[in-house]
């Protein structure tokens, strides 16, 4: 339901819109791939493709870093933040519908309880980045 939203309102999958998100609220600091991907808790090279197509719909830019000329951060763009604009009252209100509103105050509060301690131990245990494959000789 929630990715039935973002598709009809944004044409966006829940994976580019988290990182558009990500991108808004970090926007004037410094955000490269690897820095999303533990945001996020995914691979960089999943992210990379990702926002390699907001890119090229305009809703994302990449650009060198300033203090690192091996990395490229990432920026929002003003078509960005009008999408991001656009979908997230509908994004809040089917979370809101399918799930917080079917809480009461206390479970709302263990929940966050909950996801805070999954989080942190996926973080903990998943790997921003694949071991890189030894080439044979």
């Amino acid at each position: 339901m929630v990715e039935l939203q973002l598709r009809d309102t944004g044409e966006l999958t829940m994976v580019q819109y988290e990182i558009l998100h990500w991108a808004r609220e970090r926007a004037g600091s410094r955000l490269c791939i690897t820095e999303l991907a533990e945001l996020m808790i995914g691979s960089r090279s999943g992210l990379s493709y990702q926002v390699a197509q907001l890119e090229k719909a305009g809703l994302l830019r990449r650009e060198p870093d300033p203090d690192d000329e091996r990395r490229a951060v990432v920026a929002i763009t003003d078509e960005g933040c009008a999408l991001l604009g656009k979908t997230a009252p509908g994004q809040v209100a089917v979370v809101r519908a399918g799930l917080i509103d079917q809480l009461d105050e206390k479970q709302v509060a263990q929940l966050a309880d909950i996801m805070d301690v999954a989080r942190e131990h996926l973080r903990a245990t998943v790997p921003v980045a694949p071991p890189r494959k030894r080439k044979s000789r």
